[in-house]
């Protein structure tokens, strides 16, 4: 139930994210909004993730004003889970563990890469902290970073190669 509640959470961070304006430049004039919920949606492998921000009811907090910044699993980083693990996360029951996971991948503001420190700990929306590594790359929790600075109307995504839990004392119930 944890588990679903962390997914769940993340996954509105991320949204969330994306609706941070892209840029405060008055040229831009495109009347389309791009929040992180949006980002995602068009993002083929970010489908699983969308479903699980669905799933936790975060659609509207991550379409919010923000910003956020969304480390944003892909498709193959939820399929990587435990078998069921996924599947047990999407039922209504285990919904607060869906959004504990989902907003442990978000935090608050807009951190760009060139933001990143190594060793920098970085407060979720979950409660807990995330560590950044810029050995061999940028990873965040062991996830390594594939793509980064996308950029949304409320925040921006950094897409991650696997879903990222709390300690194991938050997610002992996985």
């Amino acid at each position: 139930m944890k588990l679903l509640k962390i997914i769940t959470v993340a996954i509105s961070v991320m949204l969330f994210i994306a609706a941070t304006p892209l840029s405060t430049d008055t040229e831009k004039s495109d009347a389309s909004h791009h929040d992180i919920v949006s980002i995602a949606s068009d993002a083929d492998n970010l489908s699983t993730l969308v479903t699980a921000v669905q799933a936790a009811g975060l659609v509207e907090t991550l379409q919010s004003e923000g910003p956020f910044t969304v480390f944003a699993p892909t498709n193959e980083a939820f399929a990587a889970l435990p078998d069921g693990t996924l599947e047990s996360l999407l039922l209504e029951e285990n919904r607060d563990k869906l959004i504990q996971i989902l907003t442990y991948h978000v935090v608050p503001g807009k951190v760009m890469s060139t933001d990143l420190e190594d060793g920098m700990m970085a407060e979720t929306v979950e409660g807990s902290s995330i560590t950044v590594d810029l050995d061999g790359g940028v990873s965040i929790d062991n996830a390594n970073v594939v793509t980064a600075d996308i950029e949304a109307d409320n925040g921006v995504v950094h897409i991650i190669d696997a879903v990222i839990m709390p300690s194991e004392e938050e997610s002992s119930s996985y």
